[in-house]
């Protein structure tokens, strides 16, 4: 008999027994209320989801959202992605764009939200489409998602980086009066650095790195008011725009029909309010998962959207007019530029240096959630090396392995900016490709594959499908949308190779599952329950004691 069958007729029969018990503890994994109704404890409902409990729970709810927040990271973000609003519709694209992308994503948050609700595991992604896909395509769909959640991440991890790098080198720039100008070299050369130092961050304890993110969250909003409030006052007049230009003023510098080009702009939001599912992978160490991983999600894009959009339109109110010179400036970096026109040398750089710091802290908390991806599919051994990946260290209680791993494949997509800037924005494009990838067959599947649904604590009820045709939908549109280049008719150095990356790496990991004989379609059979890896199931064996207790 299944676990879930054998639990489940346990549950049966104490809710037969006891339908009037007054709400008592049966141990720290379950509770029986008045109604007689059984409500699962953490390591209780990750049981039946196959799993032991392997981490410790140190992540309370505020902390799982400030771990989905701080990716999200906000005024670092929005200045790494500049580049691609500005030169796209300008103003417009700022402020608008980011007002449609952040109302359609929620929509998205609210479909992962809702599974990761009912079923929440570190490898949630790729759970859910084995669970609800249908037998005959469960197995490769499974293998399908796992590999572009891990990239999407790993790839957010090397945008992250590539864009704190930028940003150190805008800072000595800055420093030396715009007399020194960064080589590809010099910047890959501070990019590894900041790998080493994220992958050290991350493979600290559990409770160290759930700790961390108080800090995280505070940060983040101060510099989000800061820029609100500090960068209207000290703009100079000269540069403060009219309210008709910063929600209607139009640049578009790249040969696109003007229509097309601030739909192009939406890279810039869709970047931005990225890995939002990471507190799907941390669920494992999280107290009251069900609960706290759907808010955490939610509350991260729906806070992120209303924060970042008034930071776009405090932006657009102070970058001036000369949009071109902020593009060209020999800082390199748009908004460096933007804030050394309103704060000056001494202001910028004391500004920049805390938007250095976040950016900082992004990529730990990326890094955190991309190697919990890692360590689920190593645990059902969908990964090459998962022998060696699905190992928690006995000391810090974290996948150490999976940490530098993840870290390791980051570097190698970095070099990615040696091939040009059109390379180089390809591993942004990637990190929103990979994960909608991720996102959309799971979602797809909870409804597609015919297995009956069997909601969390949070639920969307009959407004389900409405909420996952539009995000499905949206997500669709978004991937062709980052697939096209800067501008029409590029050349081979212009092209955007978005579709090369992300395309080679499913034909990969697609030869790597249908190869003859040691592919995964030989052995790859979806989540492997490991709670009776003993041979006496002794995880099922308490939750039955659990309900003998009761009775």
């Amino acid at each position: 008999m299944s676990i879930d069958s054998q639990v489940g007729a346990k549950k049966d029969s104490v809710s037969s027994v006891v339908p009037t018990i007054l709400v008592a503890e049966i141990d720290e994994r379950s509770t029986v209320t008045s109604q007689g109704a059984i409500v699962e404890g953490d390591d209780a409902a990750l049981a039946r989801l196959g799993y032991k409990q392997e981490f410790r729970r140190a992540f309370n709810p505020i902390e799982v959202f400030g771990l989905g927040f701080s990716i999200i990271g906000l005024f670092p973000s929005i200045a790494s992605v500049v580049v691609f609003a500005i030169p796209n519709g300008g103003p417009v694209a700022m402020v608008w764009g980011w007002a449609i992308c952040s109302f359609f994503l929620l929509f998205v948050g609210c479909a992962l939200a809702e599974l990761g609700s009912s079923a929440p595991t570190s490898g949630g992604l790729y759970y859910w489409t084995w669970t609800f896909a249908t037998p005959r395509w469960r197995n490769v769909l499974a293998w399908v998602v796992g590999y572009s959640n891990s990239i999407g991440l790993i790839a957010g991890l090397a945008s992250i980086d590539w864009g704190c790098a930028v940003q150190l080198m805008a800072a000595v720039s800055i420093g030396t009066d715009t007399t020194f100008v960064p080589t590809t070299g010099q910047t890959y050369g501070v990019y590894i650095a900041l790998l080493i130092c994220h992958a050290l961050v991350s493979s600290l304890a559990t409770s160290v790195v759930a700790h961390l993110q108080g800090i995280y969250i505070a940060l983040n909003i101060l510099l989000c008011f800061a820029i609100i409030i500090a960068l209207p006052a000290a703009t100079p007049n000269e540069l403060k725009n009219t309210a008709s230009f910063a929600f209607g003023g139009f640049s578009n510098f790249n040969g696109w029909p003007n229509g097309f080009a601030f739909v192009l702009s939406f890279l810039a939001p869709l970047w931005t309010i990225g890995g939002f599912d990471a507190p799907v992978h941390i669920s494992e160490e999280a107290a009251n998962a069900r609960v706290a991983v759907p808010w955490g999600i939610i509350s991260a894009v729906g806070i992120a959207g209303i924060l970042g959009w008034a930071i776009n339109v405090a932006i657009a109110f102070c970058m001036g007019t000369d949009l071109e010179a902020i593009m060209n400036s020999p800082i390199g970096q748009p908004m460096a530029t933007i804030l050394f026109n309103s704060f000056g040398k001494k202001g910028t750089l004391a500004v920049w240096s805390v938007v250095v710091f976040v950016q900082f802290l992004m990529g730990s908390s990326i890094l955190t959630a991309s190697s919990r991806q890692m360590f689920a599919f190593a645990r059902d051994q969908g990964l090459p090396l998962s022998r060696y990946l699905y190992r928690v260290n006995s000391h810090t209680h974290t996948p150490i392995n999976a940490v530098w791993f993840s870290a390791f494949i980051a570097l190698l997509l970095g070099l990615l900016a040696f091939a040009g800037p059109s390379a180089n924005s390809a591993i942004f494009s990637l990190g929103v490709t990979g994960q909608y990838t991720a996102f959309i067959i799971p979602i797809a599947c909870r409804f597609a594959g015919g297995k009956k649904w069997s909601p969390g604590p949070f639920t969307l009820g009959k407004w389900g499908l409405p909420v996952v045709l539009v995000a499905i939908s949206w997500m669709m549109f978004s991937i062709i949308i980052v697939a096209f280049p800067t501008s029409p008719m590029p050349s081979a150095p212009e092209m955007n190779y978005m579709i090369v990356v992300l395309g080679g790496w499913i034909v990969l990991c697609l030869a790597y599952y249908y190869f003859p004989v040691y592919g995964g379609a030989c052995w790859f059979n979806g989540p492997l329950a490991n709670i009776g890896e003993d041979g006496n199931m002794d995880a099922v064996e308490d939750e039955e004691k659990v309900f003998k207790d009761v009775q």
